[in-house]
């Protein structure tokens, strides 16, 4: 019971920092997207057909990164006894992401400081990726990427209707889903609204809270990679 708990939270809390993470770099430094990277090539497409400059280009940088840090969160995973190593290494990188925003980043245009803050958000959320593929149990679903998680919700749904709600399993699945895409909206929703008054510096929130997660989960207990 208490581990299922715990995927509840994990779940809510990571779902929650990736939507947040995600609008939070999209309203404040040019269109970025941080969790789901792969979506930048659409916008880096959309801005150089419109004649954009090279701030475009620098979209594209997210890629890389995101791929170093996925390596380094294997790393950890492979070097800790601790599965939750990962989640505490990626609070720090946001806690100081908003820190530096809060010190160098003093002006509404795009400088390079901001995509310096920008790809450490990007770092954070390849680890975060990475502790999703390696411990795929400790959450209900991908936290970053919501596109498959609404699927299953949608397939989970019409078997619930179909069956009057009398499939279990498929009810409990809608309600896990529901959590997972839920979380995400609500921190949309949160770092749109933050975003828009104060920029980058309320990255360090979602940082703060992946450090209480880490704290709240156990953090003696043993690895287990998926």
């Amino acid at each position: 019971m208490e581990n299922q708990k715990n995927i509840w939270f994990v779940t809510l809390i990571l779902s929650a920092v990736a939507g947040y993470c995600d609008t939070v770099t999209f309203v404040s430094a040019g269109s970025i997207f941080s969790a789901h990277v792969t979506g930048n090539f659409i916008v880096f497409a959309y801005q150089i057909i419109k004649g954009s400059d090279a701030q475009a280009w620098i979209k594209l940088l997210t890629f890389p990164v995101f791929i170093i840090s996925v390596i380094i969160g294997g790393l950890i995973a492979a070097r800790s006894v601790n599965r939750y190593k990962i989640l505490l290494v990626e609070g720090i990188v946001l806690l100081l992401s908003g820190i530096i925003s809060e010190l160098f980043v003093h002006t509404d245009q795009l400088v390079w400081e901001t995509y310096v803050v920008v790809m450490m958000v990007v770092f954070a959320m390849g680890l975060q990726n990475a502790f999703g593929k390696l411990y795929a149990k400790e959450t209900f679903g991908p936290t970053t990427m919501m596109t498959g998680n609404v699927t299953q919700a949608s397939l989970d749904l019409g078997n619930s209707i179909g069956s009057a709600f009398k499939d279990l399993v498929s009810v409990q699945s809608l309600k896990k889903q529901s959590v997972t895409i839920g979380g995400f909206l609500l921190g949309c929703l949160a770092g749109a609204l933050l975003a828009k008054s104060f920029g980058l510096t309320v990255i360090v929130l979602p940082g703060a809270g992946m450090i209480i997660c880490y704290l709240s989960t156990g953090k003696n207990e043993p690895v287990t990679i998926s």
